[in-house]
């Protein structure tokens, strides 16, 4: 049976349009919110949204540059003009430009630390302001595994590693608010982002799914819906006691 912890909650998704924030954004419209589905043009959600609304839920498309200021502040007005609130904030957006660093550009830097982190940043930033007014809210943060280190991911471990600093941060000082703030540090998970990544070593995404999984203790990879069901825990009333954590949600690897 479905649970139906969001009834009459509103949410906020950023990089809703494939992998793991495509998936959070169904579980939470599974379970009754209604989710702003972000990403950086609204058409690239159009397919999240739809599947949302097949399923019986309700969905709302957003386009949304996420490490620009001013971007993130036209949009929060935007989604709190069509629901009238917000209640769950889940900072997913991410992309990696990876390289050793002796090949790493300052413009491949910069780009994962805005868009990985900056953005988390800026939009808990806006949204704090309505969930202090409320006296509630939850907010949470994708990190990963690589926070840890990863070889050619100098730029995002930095900002995966930063997100886990910001986050005991933000639950400290949005604490008192009735605002819980926690992170879900992710292994490696079958989405097109590591595709990607498969292709750029030469190796094919089974190949590369099979190696990592050789050295996972449960010796398979994660599906976006397992990270997915960890969000909705911490955006949930089941988690109202626990702020300031960071979750590695790994099959047990280190």
């Amino acid at each position: 049976m479905m649970m139906s912890r969001f009834i009459g909650k509103y949410a906020i998704v950023t990089g809703a349009a494939q992998g793991i924030g495509a998936a959070v954004a169904r579980r939470l419209a599974s379970e009754g919110a209604v989710v702003a589905c972000v990403d950086y043009t609204a058409d690239r959600c159009a397919s999240t949204v739809d599947e949302i609304t097949l399923a019986g839920g309700t969905a709302v498309a957003f386009g949304c540059d996420v490490s620009s200021g001013p971007a993130v502040e036209a949009l929060i007005p935007q989604v709190i003009g069509e629901f009238g609130r917000v209640d769950v904030l889940v900072n997913n957006a991410g992309m990696t430009r990876d390289n050793l660093l002796f090949r790493m550009s300052e413009d491949d830097w910069d780009q994962v630390l805005d868009v990985n982190l900056k953005s988390v940043f800026l939009l808990t930033r806006a949204v704090q302001k309505h969930m202090v007014d409320q006296r509630s809210g939850a907010v949470v943060n994708l990190s990963s595994r690589s926070a840890l280190g990863n070889r050619g991911q100098a730029n995002y471990a930095a900002a995966k590693a930063g997100i886990q600093g910001l986050t005991a941060t933000l639950a400290l000082e949005l604490g008192p608010f009735g605002i819980r703030v926690n992170a879900v540090a992710p292994g490696y998970v079958a989405t097109a982002m590591t595709e990607a990544t498969a292709f750029r070593v030469g190796s094919t995404p089974d190949e590369h799914q099979a190696a990592a999984s050789s050295v996972i203790p449960l010796r398979r990879v994660a599906q976006p819906d397992e990270i997915a069901s960890v969000v909705a825990f911490f955006a949930s009333d089941d988690a109202s006691y626990v702020s300031g954590q960071t979750l590695y949600v790994n099959g047990g690897g280190r």
